[in-house]
């Protein structure tokens, strides 16, 4: 039976976390598919590009709290059905393929960032803490929310070992790092190239 748990936890966190709540915001309050403008990205940048910056904060909030609530609802499985420890971390990170790789939107979904920000948050303050001062320190040195939120992922999994973080936290950490990197591949080509774009309100 805890092992039918943890499968069902693990599912549902891949469920929430392919909720495209850029695509919902904006068909929903916008009438339109952010799929088709921009970057193309489900994911709060693109969103608050193509939508506005009121938008763009309503999905990179909505977008966090994805591991929010599936973390939260792990948790209080494993107090109270038994549930493996470990599946706490397996959730988020499941959580965080969802986002990226999302059922609901054939597949194609945001890069991670403010899910693996909220994962950061629920398995160690401290992390969290390392990858948003990072975060803001590279963004306000490079101007480049691309370069600043792999750094951040990074910054996360450098420290994760240092933090008395267990296994399991450590290597899902070291995979989200690897996914939001990999995720990044084409910001990676355009910073190279000198053509990423650059936040000006900072």
């Amino acid at each position: 039976m805890k092992i039918f748990y943890a499968v069902l936890l693990i599912v549902m966190s891949y469920l929430y976390g392919s909720v495209p709540f850029a695509l919902v915001i904006g068909k929903l309050f916008f009438h339109k598919d952010v799929r088709n403008y921009g970057s193309g990205n489900l994911g709060g940048t693109n969103a608050g590009r193509v939508l506005g910056k009121p938008a763009g904060l309503a999905v990179i909030i909505l977008d966090a709290t994805k591991c929010i609530v599936a973390m939260g609802i792990t948790k209080l499985c494993i107090i109270h059905l038994g549930v493996h420890p470990d599946i706490y971390y397996i959730s988020g990170l499941a959580c965080i393929i969802g986002h990226c790789y999302p059922i609901f939107a054939e597949f194609k979904g945001g890069k991670g960032v403010s899910s693996a920000i909220a994962y950061a948050l629920m398995t160690n303050i401290y992390a969290f803490l390392i990858a948003f001062v990072t975060f803001l320190v590279v963004l306000k040195l490079s101007k480049y929310v691309s370069l600043s939120s792999m750094l951040g992922c990074i910054a996360v999994c450098i420290a994760s070992p240092f933090l008395g973080e267990s296994l399991a936290c450590i290597i899902t950490n070291l995979i989200i790092t690897c996914l939001v990197i990999y995720k990044h591949a084409a910001n990676i080509q355009r910073i190279k190239a000198g053509n990423e774009n650059k936040i000006s309100w900072m």
